[in-house]
């Protein structure tokens, strides 16, 4: 049974790169410009999805184009024991678009979204008032350097997979 680092090959590694710069594209295609056959992707996808590589499909939205343009995290220090339900109410908050266990001061990473830094204090205001919620500490963010990217992972994972022998 591969590992997590063995769960991808070189041309595993180059279905993935073309899922993230093409992924409007059927499979059937990919295998056309793979010079590989449509059912040799689709198993390699199958795969994928079963081995937790490929976790889901969908659109990657902007948050600022959808009127929520101000980003921050927020960490939240939990009394001990509360961790989940302090977890679990987060989850309601629609604002919330990412929730971290963390290591260090605080035991809670979030990531917080809003309208305008007035919004953004009433969304940490909602998290202070959670039962279990003893602080929080607000980072607000003043400009993206480096956008959530997979592809240059994929690349470097593709390159070691193309100079190792799987079993």
């Amino acid at each position: 049974m591969p590992g997590p680092g063995d769960a991808v090959d070189a041309l595993d590694a180059k279905i993935l790169r073309l899922l993230l710069e093409q992924p409007r594209t059927s499979v059937r295609e990919y295998a056309r410009l793979l010079g590989v056959a449509r059912g040799t992707v689709q198993a390699r996808l199958d795969r994928l999805e079963r081995a937790g590589v490929i976790t889901g499909y969908g659109p990657s939205l902007s948050p600022a184009a959808l009127g929520h343009p101000v980003l921050a995290f927020v960490h939240i220090e939990v009394t001990q024991g509360h961790l989940d339900d302090v977890g679990d109410a987060l989850a309601t908050v629609p604002e919330i678009i990412e929730v971290f266990s963390t290591t260090g001061a605080g035991d809670l990473l979030t990531r917080v979204v809003a309208r305008d830094n007035e919004h953004l204090e009433d969304v940490v205001q909602r998290v202070i008032r959670l039962p279990g919620v003893v602080r929080t500490r607000t980072e607000m963010v003043l400009r993206e350097r480096v956008r959530h990217r997979m592809l240059p992972l994929v690349d470097a994972v593709g390159q070691t997979a193309g100079t190792r022998r799987r079993p």
